[in-house]
């Protein structure tokens, strides 16, 4: 009963193993640049600009608090010296406090900027799917992948420029 099982366990890898076989070499494989195709397209340059300009205001302001914060700091330190241990950590409390602030200002400044990339991001990466898909599916590709998960790709595999081409016309 075993040497059956055992047998039929060996025969169902093998009828695996050539559908395998036969799927592999009646398929068509291409690959994809993704992180080229973003880092070489105006439309993304565009939107980087986009938020660059959407924070600025946000991120001049940190970096004045944070300036400001560091005079206080260095004055604290000088005047230290000849402040009475009263004034001494009166101040540095303030200086603590205006630090904490400055930290929960710079998380939430943080927090913002990394959600509206990530907005951004969905929406360019659906789109882009959607471009490989529709080049996929004319070229008669049934797989497609990016090239930086593939140790090597001919040339003619690789429909980066069409898929580049494609994304900055919409």
């Amino acid at each position: 009963m075993k040497k059956i099982v055992v047998l039929l366990g060996i025969f169902m890898c093998a009828l695996t193993a050539q559908s395998f076989a036969t799927v592999a070499i009646n398929s068509t494989v291409a690959v994809v640049n993704v992180q080229q195709v973003l880092q070489q397209s105006p439309k993304i340059k565009a939107l980087n600009a986009k938020l660059q300009t959407q924070f600025k205001s946000r991120q001049e302001k940190l970096i004045a608090q944070q300036k400001a914060l560091q005079e206080e700091v260095e004055k604290a330190k000088k005047d230290a010296v000849t402040m009475d241990a009263k004034d001494r950590d009166a101040l540095q409390k303030k200086v603590d406090g205006d630090q904490a602030d400055l930290v929960k200002e710079v998380g939430a400044f943080q927090k913002d900027l990394n959600a509206e990339q990530n907005k951004a991001m969905q929406s360019v990466l659906a789109e882009l799917n959607g471009i490989i898909s529709t080049l996929a599916k004319k070229g008669s590709y049934s797989l497609v992948l990016d090239s930086q998960a593939v140790v090597y790709a001919a040339e003619a595999a690789d429909m980066t420029k069409e898929v580049a081409k494609e994304f900055d016309k919409k």
